[in-house]
């Protein structure tokens, strides 16, 4: 039996998925091992080949069995996976700089590997999920964590572009200053724009734009008290899921951020799915569905033809990664007759 790995490297574990031919998911849940990734190329990708043993001997094979493995990393890094010379917040090691991770990982595992940013695998494994691996659809997913990362998938394929960026939807500059209630708001991104996705639409943005605002709206809210922003801002979403009004008020300007977003996306693919995920719609359904409504709230008066694009919450958002990393290698074994 020949089946294909994904393997999801975050800052500090590793998420494993195993997928056979008839692409059914042999893990459910999480699968991680420590990643160690501080720590440079060298012990880290040891800790890649060690959880990877670990997490096809769970379910009864061995490495012989791996035909190929799919590889995920947070960026920057190009099409290949050649990470960044400047380095990125989870590679700070010097020896990160300028790493061909993809091509080091295949020479260590003495298999082939395929690779994708944390982003597009994810938005992949959005796209299976809805439509399979042949049915040559097109969806825009946004993944709304820390940051803000998604992708775009065009008839089943990634769009990765000329140096690895494409898909890159956290820097799409939007509307903003037609959204209501954030009158006099300057979201400022941490790559420099103001305007972006991500500015308004991600964790960083609660701690750094939202909060400072709205506590003057709300002068003597509990979360102010709290006296650390950081943690305030971790928990307005919980807060927000109880109908605390500051709160869900964020969620609603992040949401029609979203459908400002989507509007474009909408003008410039044409696509079958719009689909939203991350830890920001880690809430129970009827909050999800609230969401999604405000989402078709924020979005500008369209054609009936485009109306009707579903807009769809990402399944399994704690294993996008290493499942969206998965089928991007399926495809690969398939193409050269491996599985």
């Amino acid at each position: 039996m020949q089946v294909v790995a994904g393997v999801d490297l975050g800052g500090t574990a590793v998420n494993y998925t195993l997928i056979d031919a008839d692409e059914r998911f042999l893990i459910e849940g999480l699968q991680e091992h420590p990643a160690r990734s501080k720590e440079g190329p060298e012990i880290c990708l040891q800790q890649i080949a060690d959880g990877l043993r670990i997490a096809v001997e769970k379910v009864g094979l061995a490495m012989d069995n791996v035909a190929v493995v799919g590889l995920d990393t947070p960026g920057p890094a190009s099409a290949a996976g050649v990470l960044s010379a400047k380095g990125s917040t989870n590679f700070v090691h010097d020896n990160w700089a300028g790493y061909d991770i993809r091509e080091n990982l295949a020479l260590k595992l003495g298999k082939p590997v395929s690779y994708l940013n944390d982003g597009n695998a994810g938005a992949l494994w959005g796209h299976f999920s809805l439509f399979g691996g042949s049915s040559k659809s097109t969806s825009i997913s946004a993944i709304v964590g820390t940051g803000l990362g998604g992708g775009v998938i065009i008839e089943d394929e990634v769009l990765k572009g000329r140096k690895g960026f494409g898909g890159e939807l956290g820097h799409v500059l939007i509307p903003y200053q037609s959204i209501s209630g954030i009158e006099g708001l300057v979201p400022r991104c941490n790559c420099g724009r103001i305007g972006d996705l991500e500015a308004l639409c991600s964790l960083t943005a609660i701690e750094k734009t939202f909060l400072p605002y709205f506590f003057k709206k709300y002068p003597d809210h509990d979360l102010e008290k709290l006296g650390d922003i950081h943690k305030a801002a971790k928990a307005v979403r919980g807060l927000a899921e109880k109908g605390d009004p500051m709160c869900k008020e964020i969620f609603r300007v992040q949401a029609h951020a979203l459908g400002v977003f989507f509007d474009e996306m909408v003008n410039t693919f044409d696509p079958d799915a719009l689909i939203v995920g991350g830890g920001a719609i880690e809430t129970s359904a009827t909050f999800q569905a609230w969401f999604i409504s405000e989402i078709r709230a924020g979005m500008p008066e369209q054609r009936a033809e485009q109306a009707d694009i579903p807009i769809h919450i990402m399944p399994n958002g704690d294993t996008a990664g290493s499942r969206g990393a998965a089928v991007e290698a399926l495809k690969i074994a398939r193409q050269g007759g491996l599985i």
